[in-house]
Parts: C-alpha cells; sequence; structure tokens
C-alpha cells in the first residue's frame, strides 16, 4: 500500500492518538507523530461558552492542532485531528476522575449520542482542507452490575476518551447499534482526508 504514497515526505501527524496512528498504518499511509502543543481545554471552553455546537468545535481544534505543528514543520503536510462527543446538545470531555466516568456512563445509558471527528491539513501555516465525519452510537440500558464490571476490567483506561470508552477495546460492549464508518469513531474521517490527497498529488488517484 506504500507504494500509493507520492508525497516527497511522510505526513506529520498532530497527535498522539494510538487509533488515528492505527488508521493511518491500516491505509498504508506513510506517517511521522509530532503532538501539537495546545491548550485543547482553553481554546474549547470560549467556544461551549458562546454556543458553538460539537462539530464545529472538532474542527476548530484539528485546525489549531494543524497549524501549531504546520509552524514547526516548514514545507510539510500536517495532518490535525480532534473529536467530540455530544449527548442530546451536551459536550462530553474526559471525565476527570472514576466518579466523573460513572456519571458520563449513565448518562449515555439507553440513549443515542454523535461523535464529532474533526480533520484539517496544513501546510506553510495555513489550511488546505478540513473536514468533519459523524458517527451515531446507540448505547443499551447499562445495568448497575454491568457498569460495575466494566469500570473494573477497564480500569483507569477510562479517563482516557470523552464517555469513558473506546470502541476498539471493552467499550464495544456499551452499544447495540452504530452508525458511521469505523475510521470515523475511531477519530479520524480517513475517506475524505484520502480524497484531498489523492487530489493534492501525494497519493496515487
Amino acid at each position: 500500500m506504500i507504494g500509493f504514497w507520492r508525497g516527497t515526505a511522510p505526513l506529520v501527524l498532530a497527535s498522539q492518538s494510538l487509533a488515528r496512528q492505527g488508521v493511518l498504518s491500516a491505509a498504508g499511509i506513510p506517517f511521522e507523530i509530532y503532538a501539537a502543543a495546545i491548550d485543547e481545554r482553553g481554546i474549547e471552553a470560549p467556544l461551549v461558552t458562546s454556543g458553538v455546537n460539537a462539530a464545529d468545535i472538532a474542527l476548530h481544534l484539528s485546525r489549531a492542532k494543524a497549524l501549531s505543528v504546520s509552524k514547526e514543520k516548514p514545507g510539510r503536510l500536517v495532518v490535525g485531528a480532534d473529536q467530540t462527543l455530544c449527548l442530546e446538545g451536551r459536550l462530553f470531555g474526559k471525565p476527570d476522575g472514576r466518579a466523573a466516568a460513572m456519571a458520563q456512563l449513565e448518562a449515555l445509558s439507553g440513549r443515542m449520542h454523535e461523535l464529532y471527528s474533526g480533520c484539517c491539513v496544513a501546510r506553510e501555516n495555513s489550511i488546505l482542507f478540513g473536514t468533519v465525519g459523524v458517527a451515531r452510537l446507540s448505547c443499551r440500558r447499562l445495568s448497575p452490575a454491568f457498569i460495575d464490571a466494566y469500570m473494573t476490567n477497564v480500569g483507569d483506561a477510562l479517563l482516557g476518551s470523552a464517555g469513558a470508552y473506546r470502541i476498539e477495546g471493552p467499550g464495544i460492549h456499551l452499544f447495540d447499534a452504530i452508525e458511521g464508518d469505523h475510521p470515523t469513531i475511531l477519530g479520524l474521517p480517513l475517506l475524505p482526508l484520502l480524497k484531498f490527497l489523492r487530489e493534492e498529488g501525494s497519493l496515487l488517484s
């Protein structure tokens, strides 16, 4: 698959997310990791206060990551990505402790929520591409016994993701229906990104 790559250098991924790295690796896209040094919550807070929707927040954060790293990597294509979880208009961040994780799981129980995955590509401190993918996940009704067993099984990994789950792990047990493609659920809307890279000339079309 790497034979499809026509770029003069690998992509730069402005993220330390193992899930996003896995998505690019599986697609055969060469990349380097250079985490964006931005204050995500500091950027997000005024947007939430201003009533900006979850999709636009994901795109805004993706843009900030891409531009931040683009300044450090002149001439390179930099991919920034971010994801937001929205339950009936309420934004969920990463829980700050086990009690918060339990509260999030109890809130998700028996209801549908959306994951918005933003992606931007920058070069020379300029945004060349941006998109937001959405997935809708229906959480089954969770019994207190299940929530307790799930939290015990997952441990502190609960605190690493909004909603206290990763669908590529034990979090899959929370759901009875999912609408959306797998890469978007993992935090990277891959198909639109690949389309841009083909049009830009970095991928064989």
